[in-house]
C-alpha cells in the first residue's frame, strides 16, 4: 500500500481542487473539503458528500452547517498502485462528490465516467 502522510495527502487534495474548472467550483460557497483516514463505519468508499444537493434546497439558512465533502485517505491509498494513480483517483473522487452536490445521481455519474 502507498504511504502518504495526512499533511501531504491534504496538499494533493488542494492541488487537485486547483485543477478543476472554475464553473465546477462556482456554487461551492458553503462546502468544506475534509480528509479523514477512513469512514466511521469502516466501509471502503473513497469519498462522500454530506449535505443537501442544490436540487434539494432553496438557500442556506442562518446558522446552517456547511455541506462536507470528505475524502478517505487510507481507502484511497489502498485503492491505488502508485502516486500517479493516487493523484488521478483523488481528482475523480472530488469530481464525483462535487457532482452529488449539484444533484447528479450515482447512475448518471457512472454514465459520465466520473465514478
Amino acid at each position: 500500500m502507498l504511504s502518504v502522510s495526512h499533511e501531504d495527502f491534504e496538499i494533493l487534495v488542494g492541488e487537485s481542487l486547483d485543477t478543476l474548472h472554475e464553473d465546477m467550483l462556482r456554487e461551492l460557497d458553503n462546502v468544506i473539503f475534509l480528509v479523514e483516514d477512513h469512514p466511521a463505519d469502516g466501509g471502503d468508499v473513497l469519498g462522500v458528500y454530506e449535505g443537501f444537493s442544490l436540487a434539494e434546497r432553496d438557500v442556506y439558512g442562518y446558522g446552517e452547517e456547511p455541506d462536507r465533502i470528505i475524502l478517505y485517505r487510507e481507502n484511497l491509498l489502498a485503492h491505488c498502485a502508485d502516486h500517479d494513480e493516487l493523484v488521478s483517483e483523488i481528482r475523480i473522487t472530488l469530481v464525483h462528490e462535487i457532482a452529488h452536490f449539484y444533484g447528479i445521481s450515482e447512475a448518471r455519474i457512472h454514465e459520465l465516467g466520473w465514478g
